[in-house]
């Protein structure tokens, strides 16, 4: 049933373009985004999860 909707629609055949290119450009962004990103930055951001100074502001 939704081979035959689909197959019914004007140009479905941009579709799959137009969403391969988006997801193409979304991933070479955040991809240069994160090289270009601050060696510090992530080092901070890599430590937090384990870092004793987030849980000494917790404290009650």
């Amino acid at each position: 049933m939704i081979k035959e909707v689909a197959q019914n629609i004007p140009d479905v055949s941009i579709y799959p373009i137009i969403s391969l290119t988006v997801f193409f450009l979304y991933f070479s962004f955040m991809l240069i985004r994160v090289y270009r990103k601050d060696k510090k930055t992530i080092h901070i951001l890599k430590n937090l999860p384990i870092d004793d100074d987030a849980s000494q502001h917790n404290e009650i």
